[in-house]
């Protein structure tokens, strides 16, 4: 789950990292900034880019407060209208820089990356300037230790008293990380103040959520529904697929996004999925959904997934497309698929556009689908062949 801005600054302020003076404000009560001198407006979405879209405000005067706010409480930002905004003390800057921790999953460790720049694309200033940007990987038992994080900021140029505060800081992010199992905890910009403090003006941090029963205090923020307003509302095929997913607490299989495509999509493995959604696309398959699937699990769930997506009306055919997998089972997956095709009364022959799931067992998998006679490939298939194998199967059904 993302947290919003508010929330992910409050935990920033446990961990003893530094952030404006500021105070949350809900549509319904009169906006009021606990501190004088212009203010800043942010509206409170699940999603970056607020500040080339409307959605932060400068406000100079305490008479335009209300106003101001009533017009970001009424504007649409990227799909989202906020249900709250943080108002923040306008503080003078004199230099910002950028910090982030996440996770490799090819390497399978945490990397951090900072850049002497902040408030900027961080991609392009990599090709452009890639001697202001600094990456490394440490390790999840040894975390970031302070003198570590002072390295990586220094092989950036940053020197003196600046180098000092920002190692402290880049590694308390680094702790922030991995105590609250995020994903990506990122500080864009810290900013060095006009009178020489160091302050988090910006703070994004994503939270896997298979670790939020470690977090009972997240868990409870991830299951107030009241505090965003959907950019999209939710359908009945993904409330019933949401369904699925929470028959049982081993792995996920249910968590999708409905289009208006042919070819129904299972698909996993962390960023493969999107690779595999967007390479079917590119391929010219017309995907009847995005979902996840990963983390093994149970036959129960693939089954009732499968035969869930074959409901959908025009959805013929499915492709099964994963990441090399270690910690999920080829074998239970193929047999919850095969059962969720044959619950549908469908061939599963002829419904399978591709299989493509190597890794942990995948030998027991391979024979129960050809004894079904289901198309797979092996690893040295690769994602992208295994998408152009399935967009042009359902391309053939369609035609």
């Amino acid at each position: 789950m993302r947290l919003l801005e508010f929330e992910a600054k409050s935990i920033l302020k446990r961990y003893g990292i530094p952030i404006p003076e500021g105070v949350v404000v809900a549509g319904e009560e009169t906006p009021v900034a606990p501190f004088s001198g212009p203010a800043v407006l942010k509206a409170q979405i699940p999603i970056g880019g607020r500040g080339k879209t409307g959605g932060i405000v400068i406000v100079d005067k305490d008479e335009d407060l209300k106003e101001r706010a009533a017009a970001l409480f009424a504007t649409r930002i990227r799909g989202y209208r906020p249900k709250k905004l943080l108002i923040e003390e306008k503080l003078d800057l004199k230099r910002e820089f950028f910090m982030a921790i996440t996770y490799d999953t090819v390497a399978k460790e945490p990397i951090v990356i900072f850049s002497s720049e902040g408030g900027v694309d961080i991609e392009e200033l990599a090709q452009g300037e890639p001697e202001k940007i600094c990456k490394q990987h440490f390790t999840f038992r040894d975390g970031l230790p302070e003198h570590k994080a002072r390295e990586i900021v220094a092989e950036t140029g940053v020197t003196g008293k600046p180098l000092l505060g920002i190692g402290a800081v880049l590694a308390k992010l680094a702790t922030v990380f991995i105590q609250t199992d995020a994903t990506i905890a990122e500080i864009n910009p810290l900013a060095l103040t006009a009178s020489g403090q160091l302050i988090a003006l910006d703070c994004h941090l994503d939270i896997d959520d298979d670790a939020l029963f470690r977090h009972p205090d997240i868990a409870a923020i991830a299951k107030d529904e009241s505090r965003i307003e959907a950019a999209k509302a939710q359908t009945e095929f993904e409330r019933q697929a949401a369904l699925i997913d929470s028959v049982d607490h081993r792995g996920v299989a249910g968590r999708v996004i409905e289009f208006d495509g042919n070819l129904g999509l299972i698909i996993g493995g962390g960023g493969a999925s999107l690779t595999a959604f967007d390479a079917v696309r590119a391929h010219g398959g017309k995907p009847a959904n995005y979902c996840e699937i990963g983390g093994n699990p149970s036959v129960k769930k693939v089954q009732a997934l499968t035969k869930h997506i074959l409901s959908k009306p025009g959805v013929e055919k499915v492709a099964v497309i994963m990441n090399v997998v270690s910690n999920t089972r080829v074998d239970l997956v193929a047999r919850g698929i095969v059962k969720g095709i044959l619950e549908a009364g469908r061939d599963p022959a002829e419904t399978v556009a591709v299989f493509r799931i190597p890794g942990a067992w995948e030998a027991e998998g391979f024979k129960i689908l050809r004894k079904y006679g289901v198309r797979y490939c092996d690893r040295t298939v690769s994602i992208d062949e295994a998408a152009r194998m399935a967009a042009q199967s359902a391309g053939r059904q369609s035609a």
